[in-house]
């Protein structure tokens, strides 16, 4: 593992922004990792087709935890397309297969490409996009 990756998946899993209650959202998904154990509750306010807000709560491994934090920092303000578009390219990436332009377009989600090499790891960086995909359709 590189330490760029190390450094995010530590920071987001020590200090999740994005890990707590949501008092207003307008919706909300459990997902589950059954394989592991690892569950998360997304909740999103999602108004106008725009992502306004958005947190999670659950436990897990820290790479289920800081890949969720780290999605809803990227989705948090773009619009539910946009959103899709970004798992399609997280998913993508997850299996090895993103070029780095679409690498590039995860921003700091892109710090998960070596996951890609780590396939017990595949679903637990994956809870929280599929539970987001899941949610918006």
């Amino acid at each position: 593992m590189t330490n760029f990756y190390n450094e995010i998946l530590t920071d987001h899993n020590m200090h999740p922004v994005h890990k707590h209650e949501l008092s207003c959202c307008t919706c909300s998904r459990d997902g589950i990792n059954p394989s592991c154990g690892d569950e998360i509750t997304l909740n999103l306010n999602v108004e106008n087709g725009v992502i306004t807000d958005g947190s999670f709560t659950g436990s897990g491994c820290a790479v289920s935890q800081a890949s969720a934090d780290i999605m809803l920092d990227l989705v948090i303000g773009k619009s539910v397309e946009d959103a899709k578009h970004l798992h399609e390219l997280f998913v993508k990436m997850i299996h090895g297969d993103a070029c780095p332009a679409e690498i590039d377009e995860l921003e700091e989600a892109g710090a998960l490409a070596d996951i890609s090499h780590m396939p017990a790891r595949v679903k637990c960086a994956l809870l929280g996009w599929r539970t987001m995909a899941e949610m918006v359709g």
